[in-house]
This record gives structure tokens, sequence and C-alpha cells, in this order.
């Protein structure tokens, strides 16, 4: 089953076209540098608070890329553009 990552955060309201800039180059480092890595979704909730929802083959993968953190120029720079975060959860998709 797929394992689902979900991640909220704050990004302050001068950052979030920073984030949204980053984003592109963050999903190119994933998909070259994270076995397991199928893809994330990125909402935009009241508050200046986002959801990172990503989508990994196993739980092993989510692991691996937690171990890995901000390796990459444009991982960094997303993460960079995050104030605080607000909660991580991992799950599994259900259907």
């Amino acid at each position: 089953m797929t394992t689902v990552e979900l991640t909220r955060f704050r990004v302050l309201p001068e950052k979030a076209e920073e984030l949204l800039a980053a984003r592109v180059d963050m999903l190119k480092d994933f998909e070259a540098d994270r076995t397991g890595f199928l893809g994330a979704r990125l909402v935009r909730l009241p508050d200046d608070e986002w959801l990172d929802i990503v989508e990994w083959a196993t739980s092993e993968d989510y692991a691996a890329s937690r171990d890995k953190g901000p390796n990459l120029p444009g991982i960094a720079r997303f993460f960079a553009a995050i104030d605080s975060l607000v909660s991580a959860e991992e799950g599994v998709a259900a259907g």
C-alpha cells in the first residue's frame, strides 16, 4: 500500500512566493534523489498554513527521505521558506 506523508507548516506571507518558486526544483530533486517518491500536492490553508501531501511507495522510502533531509539545493530552498512545522504524520492510502 502507498504511504502518505502529511506535513502541515507555516509560511510567513512575505515568503509564500519564494516557497512556490522553490517547489518546482524541490520536486525535481525528489524525483532524482528519493527512491519511492510517487508524487506530491501542496495545499494552501488559512492563517498562513500549508499542507504538503506526499506519496511514497513504502514506509521505508519515506523514512529514508526524512533521513536525507534537505540534501539538495532545491529541497533546501523549499525548506528555508518554511517558518515553522505544525505537524507531520504518516498514513496509508485507503483507496
